[in-house]
């Protein structure tokens, strides 16, 4: 398996091209892309506050033939927001967004609180194929009750006991330089080396700063539904998923499990546990998770 080893400089280049779709009922939803414009397009869904500028694997876009597509979710970044909006939603706009752009043959990519996003998107059947890496699994299911951390099985609580005093919470904690401390204090010490490298650093704040301009409240929506029960069935997704766990995730809001009952629950899913990566393993691991993305043959 070709991977980054520790300490190894990782390149997050801004976004060759950037733009917005307007969709029907007036909203924008802001874009970027990566790799040839002719290329296989796959959407990532990226992790939480997050905007379109961090993307990842840039030597692995080009080698590939890539033409990776990063959205923001509404409220987040340039996307306008959508007070009360929903995981199916969400799917529902990237339906629209696809048509109005074209894409076809689209694959998705689902990274840490993104995952709950694309897993909707795969079960509308928007995608030939997915992969959800360091996946937010569906917290609130009670299979985790005696696996969460104690904090955050109160978030899912709270979310299911009254969403929106919880939603109002989120958005008073959000803020970049408060989730990206989060994200650091919840790294073990394979994703701390790549949160220290200050091109890598620098290229996460950024984003952060920009998923935040519009303030917290898409951060506390997206928080909100990924701490709630999915709208969806997981078990309904026909295409080929594939999740990718490090072994040596210690973030919270990951997979309490690795991702061993959503491969249950995904009758085409393929598990992946990493021995030696962490939750960061989008950008360590960044070839390998493409590779099978676009293999048609393991698919089938």
């Amino acid at each position: 398996m070709s991977a980054i080893s520790a300490g190894t400089a990782v390149a997050v280049p801004a976004p060759a091209r950037r733009g917005a779709a307007r969709l029907a009922d007036g909203r924008r939803l802001a874009w970027g892309e990566w790799g040839p414009e002719d290329g296989t397009p796959v959407l990532l869904c990226p992790g939480a506050a997050t905007s379109r500028r961090l993307g990842f694997g840039a030597e692995a876009v080009e080698e590939l033939g890539v033409r990776l597509i990063s959205v923001d979710r509404p409220g987040l970044g340039a996307s306008d927001p959508s007070p009360g909006r929903t995981l199916t939603g969400w799917a529902e706009d990237v339906r629209e967004f696809v048509a109005l752009r074209g894409l076809s043959g689209l694959r998705g990519v689902g990274f840490s609180q993104g995952a709950p996003f694309a897993l909707a998107c795969a079960a509308a059947g928007l995608f030939a194929r997915l992969a959800v890496v360091s996946g937010t699994d569906e917290l609130a299911a009670p299979a985790f009750d005696a696996l969460l951390p104690d904090e955050v099985r109160y978030l899912a609580e709270r979310a299911a006991a009254d969403p929106a005093a919880a939603e109002r919470s989120f958005a008073g904690f959000g803020s970049p330089e408060v989730l990206w401390e989060l994200v650091a204090a919840g790294s073990g010490a394979r994703d701390r080396a790549l949160l220290e490298q200050p091109a890598f650093a620098a290229a996460f704040q950024e984003a952060m700063t920009e998923g935040f301009a519009p303030g917290p409240a898409g951060y506390a929506r997206d928080t909100l539904l990924a701490m709630s029960h999915w709208p969806f069935d997981p078990g309904v997704i026909r295409v080929p998923v594939d999740l990718w766990y490090g072994a040596l995730d210690t973030a919270p809001t990951h997979s309490p499990d690795h991702g061993a009952r959503l491969a249950a629950r995904i009758r085409t899913a393929r598990r992946h546990l990493v021995p030696d990566a962490g939750g960061m393993l989008l950008w360590t691991h960044a070839d390998p998770v493409l590779r099978e993305l676009l293999d048609d043959e393991a698919a089938e």
